[in-house]
């Protein structure tokens, strides 16, 4: 049985947020704000179905998506593009990859100890997050 990743958590470490913002070609002054925000995650998961919404002091996101059903998806709150994406597991690690206009764009989600960690990747730039359990 995969690990259960439901539950609220808060960002404790953002390394490389900016290099990834340049990869998805966001403008300077988001940037700058995006670099300040500090966001939480809140994961609800039903075995293979899972909702993640992510809050900040600036903009929202909620992305919804069934383990191996590809799905379109807009990017709205972050670079605003269209994709098609595909969720999987590898071993006990939420695996996505989005193709589209950015080439090697995804991101891994895994739990280790009681902090999710976090990886976003676009062309050749890797943002490594990691977020502590609230709740």
């Amino acid at each position: 049985m995969p690990v259960d990743y439901s539950g609220t958590w808060d960002i404790c470490s953002n390394v490389n947020f900016e290099g990834y913002m340049v990869a998805l070609g966001i403008d300077f002054a988001t940037r700058k704000m995006a670099s300040l925000l500090k966001p939480q995650k809140v994961i609800k998961q039903d075995g293979d179905c899972f909702t993640i919404k992510t809050f900040t002091t600036f903009k929202n996101y909620e992305c919804s998506f069934k383990i191996g059903e590809e799905f379109r998806e807009v990017t709205k709150g972050m670079d605003n593009r269209s994709c098609q994406t595909m969720v999987n597991w590898e071993n006990e690690k939420l695996v996505c990859v989005q193709k589209g206009e950015k080439k090697n764009r995804g991101w891994t989600h895994w739990i280790q100890g009681e902090e999710l960690h976090l990886e976003l990747t676009c062309g050749d730039q890797v943002c490594k997050q990691i977020y502590k359990r609230t709740q």
